[in-house]
């Protein structure tokens, strides 16, 4: 019962912050002092919470440091014209009939490029979103598929912070992850895919043609060069190279390329690095203005703060109760469907896609071996927590868009793919108990 009213309050935290739209790090620093008051109450030494809790951290110490190399990363894409090159070439596919489409498959593409959902939702799919909207084209479809696509990368990117936090907390190899996240999406992107040509085809579009990719072209040299950062990190990625190795390849090579064929100065660089590139045309910032180290500061405090309660629970055995009532609902339906259910529950109390992962691990890991409950977290509540309206994973990517939550209803890849291995993996499980019968 404690363990209950310890975890109601924390939610409460959590939906205050939300609505009174304070950022989710203090409802996390309020939540770590209610955990640890509960393992006082329960008779825990302070200064064994307080190491547990630090322990915890140090499981996510790697994912810190990609944190910074992500900002310096997506700073110097930036500067050097990779993501300009990759938006303006990518750009000239569209179509009216088949925007919706290109829409995903542009945010998947970039988002699997540069491993962040929330970078890609302020590039290439502010830019969808808005020739949609001149076209006329229901912004909750071109919404549905910004969700869907950036969460593809965001799922199965190596640098994706999502993928390296689950990789860390199950102890499993990234890459062995990334293969298995991808032929278990197979299906599921392209009936996603069809969906959304569907929709293209039967929308409402108004013969407007607008190039907006254009002031890429004045602002940049988009000479062919610079879209070298991006091959290597798909090569490097291919060839298994280390992500931090071939991050910091990536970064240096960005930065040379900014310099020679961008003509930015050495000082310049190094200011985008830290505080996140900047442009004087105003309207080139709209676009492109972002990155840095410093913009990974909030989600670093979010992933450390949030992994250092699986210390604090670890030590006062605080999720034992709900997991040994998972683990006997699980008896009567599947392992899957209770890590399916865990993930929804887990995304709705943490508000934030970090917590989720953590949380739904700890219920699930006594239900399945690591290398299956590493993908089942994958393929559940990664996507899953972009569908929770108060959840930042949601939140966060339709605010940049300014469009409303029924775009959720149109985010078709965040739920077929749940939805699809949660069949199967019912299905896979039955036939291993019919089997053993």
């Amino acid at each position: 019962m404690g363990s209950i009213i310890t975890i109601s309050l924390f939610s409460l935290s959590l939906i205050i912050c939300l609505l009174l739209k304070f950022s989710i790090v203090y409802a996390l620093i309020i939540g770590y002092i209610i955990f640890i008051s509960y393992g006082l109450i329960k008779g825990y030494n302070l200064k064994v919470l307080v190491k547990k809790s630090f322990e915890g951290m140090l499981t996510v110490k790697n994912i810190l440091l990609v944190f910074i190399l992500i900002g310096m990363i997506t700073a110097l894409w930036r500067a050097s014209g990779t993501i300009a090159f990759v938006v303006y070439m990518g750009s000239k596919l569209i179509s009216p009939s088949i925007l919706i489409l290109i829409t995903f498959l542009l945010c998947a593409m970039l988002s699997l490029l540069i491993g962040t959902s929330l970078g890609t939702a302020a590039t290439i799919g502010v830019i969808c979103f808005s020739i949609g909207k001149t076209m006329g084209i229901n912004p909750y479809y071109i919404g549905g598929a910004v969700l869907s696509g950036i969460y593809f990368g965001d799922r199965c990117s190596p640098m994706s912070t999502s993928a390296l936090l689950i990789s860390e907390l199950t102890k499993t190899n990234l890459y062995t992850n990334i293969k298995m996240m991808i032929k278990t999406s197979i299906i599921p992107f392209i009936v996603t895919c069809v969906f959304y040509l569907f929709l293209g085809f039967k929308s409402i579009i108004s013969p407007v043609s607008v190039d907006v990719t254009e002031i890429f072209k004045q602002n940049y040299n988009l000479n062919i060069v610079v879209i070298i950062p991006a091959i290597l990190i798909i090569v490097l990625s291919l060839l298994k190279i280390n992500v931090k190795k071939t991050m910091l390849i990536s970064i240096v090579v960005s930065f040379i390329i900014a310099m020679f064929i961008q003509k930015e100065s050495v000082v310049s660089l190094i200011k985008y690095c830290i505080f996140g590139y900047n442009n004087s045309n105003q309207e080139l910032n709209l676009m492109m203005k972002g990155g840095g180290i410093l913009s990974m500061i909030n989600v670093g405090l979010i992933v450390g703060i949030s992994s250092s309660y699986s210390g604090i629970f670890k030590e006062t055995k605080m999720l034992v109760p709900l997991k040994e009532y998972l683990k006997g609902f699980s008896e009567k339906t599947s392992n899957y469907f209770v890590i399916f259910l865990s993930s929804i529950i887990s995304g709705a109390i943490a508000c934030n896609q970090s917590l989720g992962i953590i949380l739904t691990n700890e219920l699930s890991e006594e239900l399945v071996d690591k290398q299956e409950r590493a993908i089942i977290l994958e393929n559940t509540v990664v996507l899953l927590a972009g569908l929770i309206p108060w959840n930042t994973a949601m939140v966060v990517p339709l605010r940049t868009l300014d469009v409303g939550i029924m775009s959720g209803f149109f985010a078709f890849y965040l739920y077929f793919l749940p939805l699809w291995n949660l069949i199967v993996g019912i299905i896979k499980e039955k036939y291993k108990i019919k089997n053993l019968i």
